[in-house]
């Protein structure tokens, strides 16, 4: 009798050392995964003013309905510890994009309206026919204008002597002297008449219409090539031999 008891007293002692066996029918990381879900949807809930999912005495995750009051009924998903689309669908979870009243998103279109898409064969035969493409072809050919060719304008006789064709007949070149020049205050002359002119050719215009090169009334040329306010003939040259 007294070993019986102490046999039943060990017993009793190992089954109360013997370490619990984890349940593991819900898998690895599951609790983790719903928890995730279930922060998120409530943080969608909430930007869009909506009431958030719970969670039931029995672990499932319950969402609002579309009113937003809460489960329907204890027939549906809810009550069996699913989650019904609809329901994720009114808190904003696996939908497309919505905007902040609520409402959808409009879809952005991916081509650009400002382009043409006359080339995109697709496009045009979407919106023409062969009959209105011929249509708009002829509208086109009525409002072309094509400009004839005609000839240069003549010269009038206002522009002065010809200094291109009287470099090329000059003889000398720029400080060669030809003609004999005398006169007092020469140099300041020059300076101070050539300084009414814009450009050399137009000194050298104005000093062939005054009787130039024999003649230099307003001492333009006191070194007497024949040159007024040192214009040089030697581009012209240079030009007409193709040089």
């Amino acid at each position: 009798m007294k070993k019986t008891v102490i046999f039943g007293t060990f017993a009793l002692v190992l089954a109360g050392c013997a370490s619990q066996v984890p349940d593991s029918g819900q898998g690895v990381g599951f609790n983790d995964f719903a928890e995730f879900e279930l922060d998120r949807a409530r943080r969608e809930a909430e930007l869009r003013g909506q009431v958030g999912p719970t969670v039931a005495p029995n672990g499932a995750i319950v969402t609002p309905n579309a009113s937003g009051i809460g489960p329907t009924g204890g027939t549906g998903p809810a009550a069996t510890g699913g989650v019904d689309a609809s329901d994720l669908a009114a808190a904003g979870i696996g939908g497309g994009p919505v905007a902040a009243g609520g409402g959808a998103l409009p879809v952005q279109s991916g081509s650009n309206g400002d382009i043409s898409d006359e080339q995109d064969f697709g496009a045009v035969s979407a919106r023409e026919s062969i009959e209105s493409d011929a249509q708009r072809r002829e509208r086109q050919a009525a409002a072309y204008q094509l400009i004839e060719v005609t000839d240069l304008p003549d010269r009038n006789g206002n522009t002065g002597p010809n200094i291109v064709q009287y470099a090329l007949q000059a003889p000398n070149n720029l400080g060669e002297s030809v003609f004999n020049r005398t006169g007092f205050n020469a140099a300041n002359r020059f300076a101070r008449n050539c300084a009414k002119y814009r450009t050399p050719d137009e000194a050298q215009r104005d000093f062939i219409s005054r009787g130039g090169p024999q003649r230099d009334r307003l001492g333009l040329d006191p070194d007497g090539d024949g040159f007024a306010c040192g214009w040089d003939p030697q581009p012209f040259r240079t030009l007409a031999s193709g040089n």
